[in-house]
């Protein structure tokens, strides 16, 4: 039997760093990475054997629990006819009927009329604000500090996620002048919205939001930000991105988009993750208007050898179609249990902290008062997460290895394993509280 431990060691030889995506390294929590080889329902099995509760996902996309029976049958029906073709499928017709008719708000409002398949979040989120810029002929681009809208060109500075545990600003390998027609400001900050678009209202083609942040830690919009962006936006002739690829489909039916307590316009939408259900895909959404501005319709190019593998979409279809009222109800419950949990260990701890949520949505920010935007969030005792980490890992519960990322619940996650996380929380707390700056 192999170790966590020789499997690093072995992986360092064949890839940068032992990793496909750097989070997974372990390094911020000071930790050997574990390598899961099986997963079913709320846990999952390393090379060694040991079983951990599950507090990951994959990072989201296991809502409805690791290898669902009704997931796995339909991507093993789907892969008994082949793998994928190159060409149009029926599955991905389906998938973006399915996504369309479930972003609406009261019954009524539905932003998404087209939808354009994709493989991952970086490739949606790039494909949005390349439309948005064909569709204005503008070219600057306003995100904000501590968002993740993927690792393309211009859109890592100040970005949350790995970034943000890995301490890097930004990126090498980006030119300057790319990198010139994006501009970063600070979150839940209408003052620095307004002050952007007097300066440069004329060439801002887009602003980028993720919907309810969740790559710094949670950081809740304040009331009402959606929808004023919208506002600013649209008075400005500029368009609004709504990053939805990880609280689409997740924190309810409609993603954030329907259940911000304001009502708002979004004109693109981005999603991933749970859309995919466990496999690689991803999408873009809007108006028929704006879409059509698409390759082969429009003079906007985007395309995609394996976009809407029909795999994929197997996977996506089937877990759409399993997150019903009473999955949610499930998944709110655990969630709200754990994080009730967390507080009260950390609070007997003594051990200074906030936990944030966005619907089912949850972190832990070392800190007296809330962040609410990214400097707020790295002014945080971070060192406390670290040993945090470990005593859970330790205690068999397999948390996000970074600070800076969000809780995943499943609707698998039953009594038995929630009772497991709850019972983990106590020793995880009072490392915490044991834990010096380095």
């Amino acid at each position: 039997m192999t170790t966590n431990a020789q499997e690093f060691a072995r992986a360092r030889g064949a890839m940068p760093g032992g990793v496909n995506s750097p989070v997974r390294a372990f390094g911020s929590v000071h930790e050997t990475p574990r390598f899961f080889v099986s997963a079913s329902g709320p846990y999952v099995t390393d090379v060694e054997g040991r079983e951990y509760v599950d507090l990951v996902g994959s990072w989201g996309p296991a809502i409805l629990g690791h290898a669902h029976p009704a997931v796995v049958k339909a991507v093993q029906d789907a892969a008994a006819h082949g793998l994928g073709f190159g060409a149009s499928t029926p599955g991905e017709t389906e998938l973006a009927e399915l996504i369309a008719a479930r972003v609406a708000r009261d019954g009524e409002a539905k932003p998404v009329e087209r939808v354009r398949l994709v493989s991952t979040g970086t490739e949606a989120t790039m494909t949005a604000i390349r439309l948005a810029r064909g569709a204005t002929g503008r070219d600057l681009i306003v995100k904000f500090a501590g968002h993740y809208h993927g690792h393309s060109d211009g859109l890592l500075a100040e970005a949350g996620s790995g970034v943000a545990t890995l301490a890097m600003p930004g990126s090498a390998g980006v030119p300057a002048p790319i990198a010139a027609q994006t501009l970063v400001i600070a979150y839940n900050d209408l003052g620095a919205v307004h002050e952007v678009f007097e300066a440069r209202g004329d060439d801002i083609a887009a602003v980028i939001v993720e919907a309810a942040p969740a790559n710094m830690g949670i950081v809740p919009p304040a009331h009402g930000f959606n929808a004023a962006l919208a506002d600013i936006a649209h008075a400005h002739g500029a368009m609004l991105i709504l990053d939805e690829v990880l609280t689409g489909f997740r924190v309810g039916p409609a993603g954030w988009y329907g259940i911000d307590p304001v009502p708002f316009s979004p004109d693109l939408i981005t999603f991933g993750k749970v859309v995919g259900g466990g496999l690689p895909l991803a999408a873009i959404g809007g108006s028929a208007a704006l879409m059509e501005l698409l390759a082969p319709l429009g003079p906007v190019y985007q395309a995609g050898t394996l976009s809407g593998n029909p795999l994929a979409v197997a996977a996506g279809r089937t877990t759409l179609d399993h997150l019903d009222d009473a999955a949610y109800a499930r998944i709110d419950a655990a969630a709200t249990t754990i994080a009730d949990a967390a507080a009260s260990a950390l609070e007997e701890a003594g051990v200074t902290h906030v936990v944030q949520r966005s619907g089912n949505l949850f972190s832990i920010q070392f800190a007296a008062e809330a962040p609410t935007d990214y400097d707020t969030v790295k002014a945080q005792e971070a060192f406390r997460y670290p040993p945090f980490f470990r005593a859970m890992l330790a205690q068999g519960v397999s948390l996000p290895p970074s600070v800076f990322e969000a809780w995943f619940v499943s609707a698998a996650h039953d009594d038995t394993a929630v009772s497991r996380i709850v019972d983990a929380l106590p020793a995880a707390a009072r490392a915490a509280a044991e834990a010096t700056p380095d």
